[in-house]
């Protein structure tokens, strides 16, 4: 069993309001990533896929194939925009790291199928999250 990922770069804005809390509760709760205006960030996105190589050609899946799915499914909709606003499928969701990781899954899993495994997403070099579904499937340790 392989694990294959291919890492995705892009950026974008996005504010951390939930509108059924009240303005208190937002600022208490988001901090400064509540400001009205919102925030960015240079994000890092981790795309994992899980299988056995194919023999006939050695590989899990081709990995130009994957990096033109990114581009395509997640790139093109979230580079250079409003999480918030500019962005169809994280509608009616908080922006959080979670939120969007868990949006993009749904995003790619009808083109990976059983094969998509993970995705990290890097809000900062320091802040991440993993997300393995929402199963949860999760790799044996």
């Amino acid at each position: 069993m392989f694990e294959l990922s291919r890492r995705l770069e892009f950026s974008a804005a996005h504010r951390l309001h939930n509108p059924d809390f009240t303005d208190a509760r937002n600022s208490e709760l988001y901090g400064v990533c509540n400001n009205a205006n919102g925030h960015g960030h240079n994000y890092v996105l981790d795309v994992t896929v899980r299988g056995p190589a194919d023999a006939a050609t050695g590989m899990v899946m081709d990995l130009n194939r994957l990096a033109q799915l990114l581009h395509e499914v997640i790139f093109v909709a979230v580079d250079h925009k409003h999480l918030d606003h500019d962005v169809p499928w994280l509608t009616g969701r908080v922006s959080t790291a979670e939120n969007v990781a868990a949006a993009m899954w749904e995003q790619l899993q009808p083109h990976l199928g059983d094969l998509l495994f993970r995705l990290r997403l890097y809000e900062s070099a320091a802040n991440f999250v993993d997300y393995y579904g929402p199963a949860g499937a999760r790799p044996a340790v």
